[in-house]
């Protein structure tokens, strides 16, 4: 038998305990409240399809060959001219079209991470930006946070110097994964100061950004120091995640070694999807497609925050109330683990993200993400009264 000689960086490579329990949440009578899904109903199958047909008969056998590494140029020159919305001046030329904008926090592990590299992230953070930088081996460390994102002053405490200065510090500022948080203005332009006047990068991820139900938010992180972010944008969430289709802006003065990177790992992303993406979106599309899908998550979020009002009262749990966005957080008393409680939730049904997977350091073990656009209000009803008789039931026995 074969003896595999793996890379040390391999030791690393761990899909968690997370990932092995909610394989249970296959069965069809579990209620999921865990997974990211954006709502199947939303994907725009029909105008999809009158694409295909468009892009096939017009161009099929360029939709069909090889590209360039950056992307298709009337994609690149939509997106960032799009980005004029958030305050950003951007020229196509900035932009690289990935696979999905997960590609993007790889791109940028690989570009700017050595092997013991300190950077950044919220607390808590996306569980899915650590997966990506971990291959590189950094040292990451949590900068503190509030309901409005990261604490500019301990922005400026962690930061280092010399040979332990913080590569970069990954932020999401618009209702955030896991917590549902938004950083209003006043933090913005506090933390993108603060970062500035350190030297300090801000990777900006923004696949939220567009589900605002009250108000859109306020300009970038990046459109305050364009020279020194790097933007993280995304398709997947208001059109289809299957198309994997997202998108990095970043300065000129390390786009090269990017595109390098990109052009390394795939050549380019899917020709035929980009050229999908951008006939669906050209004429506007998105300007009356988005409104329906932020209707249709507003009712829903309404409808879990009712829920959790109508049976988690008393119980001492509080959650977060977002204003857009796909999550919200849970906070239990502090004798409960969430994770020790998961298999107890599925045999109620119900499944929720155990809230210790998305610390980077000292994992607090008394929270839960939930989200929820995948289910229906009907669901989200009975999830949440089988969650609520689970904790009480998790109470009683501490």
């Amino acid at each position: 038998m074969t003896e595999w000689t793996l890379a040390q960086r391999v030791k690393t490579f761990d899909p968690g305990i997370v990932q092995g329990l909610l394989k249970l949440t296959e069965n069809p009578q579990i209620i999921s409240l865990a997974g990211g899904l954006p709502a199947a109903q939303t994907f725009p199958v029909e105008m999809m399809a009158r694409a295909c047909q468009q892009v096939l008969s017009s161009a099929g056998s360029d939709a069909l060959q090889y590209s360039a590494g950056e992307g298709y140029a009337p994609l690149r020159e939509w997106v960032a001219n799009d980005l004029k919305k958030q305050g950003m001046k951007v020229d196509a030329d900035q932009v690289i079209i990935t696979t999905g904008s997960q590609q993007g926090l790889d791109l940028i592990a690989k570009v700017l991470l050595d092997c013991g590299s300190r950077i950044l992230v919220e607390t808590p953070t996306y569980m899915g930006a650590l997966q990506a930088f971990c291959p590189m081996e950094p040292v990451v460390d949590s900068v503190q946070s509030d309901d409005c994102g990261p604490i500019p002053a301990d922005l400026r405490e962690k930061a280092g110097t010399g040979a332990q200065k913080a590569r970069f510090m990954y932020v999401l500022p618009n209702f955030q994964n896991p917590t549902g948080r938004f950083m209003n203005d006043e933090r913005r332009a506090a933390l993108a100061q603060e970062a500035q006047q350190l030297g300090i990068p801000l990777v900006e991820d923004n696949p939220y950004g567009d589900l605002w139900f009250e108000a859109p938010p306020p300009a970038s992180l990046t459109s305050r120091a364009p020279e020194q972010n790097i933007y993280l944008g995304s398709f997947s969430k208001v059109l289809a995640p299957g198309l994997r289709m997202g998108y990095l802006v970043a300065p000129k003065a390390i786009f090269s070694k990017l595109l390098f990177a990109k052009m390394a790992a795939d050549l380019h992303a899917p020709t035929f999807n980009q050229r999908i993406v951008y006939e669906v979106i050209k004429d506007g599309f998105l300007d009356q497609h988005v409104p329906t899908i932020r209707a249709l998550y507003k009712e829903k979020r309404d409808a879990m925050l009712a829920a959790l009002e109508r049976e988690m009262t008393g119980l001492g749990v509080t959650w977060t109330r977002p204003v857009g966005g796909m999550f919200l957080w849970l906070d239990l008393p502090k004798q409960i683990n969430t994770m020790d409680m998961f298999p107890r939730a599925i045999a109620h049904n119900v499944a929720y993200v155990p809230g210790a997977a998305f610390y980077a350091n000292a994992p607090e073990q008394n929270h839960m993400r939930l989200s929820y656009v995948t289910a229906s209000v009907e669901q989200i009803n009975t999830a949440i009264a089988a969650l609520a008789t689970t904790i009480k039931e998790e109470l009683a026995r501490s």
